[in-house]
């Protein structure tokens, strides 16, 4: 499972791809649909106490959203997720913050940095999805089906 930190994320992809107006919630979306491709599911931890209107979370899947409140910052809720994690070793942190990589590595969690993480994200969502074929290609038409195009095309007179 994924555990982001994600204003270190965000600050990471406003640096590498030089959009400054690129959201929280566009970042969960396209992780939201990263996540889905590669069957995986994952949280992303924010500070601050988020928007007042929380529904445009609501319909994220594979991804849950937290913010961290007030008094506390992302990286020491997701520290404590490593601390009291029943098995670190299928965590995977996403940050470049050295406090967090540490508190990863001390639990035998895997850690990546977030400009990595965002390279294969963004690999992964513009990589082509081969489109699936329609069952008719391989089996046929039905029989109705058939007739019904032979009418349509003028052959059944």
């Amino acid at each position: 499972m994924f555990i982001i930190d994600g204003n270190n994320l965000l600050h990471t992809i406003h640096k590498i791809e030089e959009i400054s107006s690129f959201s929280d919630i566009e970042l969960c979306r396209n992780l939201s649909t990263f996540l889905k491709i590669t069957g995986q599911s994952g949280e992303i931890i924010f500070d601050g106490t988020g928007p007042r209107d929380m529904n445009l979370y609501e319909n994220i899947e594979n991804l849950e959203v937290f913010f961290a409140g007030i008094g506390q910052d992302a990286d020491s809720v997701i520290e404590e997720k490593i601390a009291i994690s029943n098995s670190p070793k299928r965590l995977i942190i996403i940050s470049s913050d050295r406090r967090l990589r540490k508190a990863a590595r001390t639990r035998k969690a895997t850690s990546i940095k977030s400009e990595d993480f965002w390279g294969n994200v963004t690999k992964q969502l513009n990589k082509k999805r081969p489109v699936k074929e329609p069952r008719e290609k391989r089996s046929g038409l039905s029989d109705s089906e058939t007739e019904q195009w032979l009418d349509i095309f003028g052959f059944n007179q």
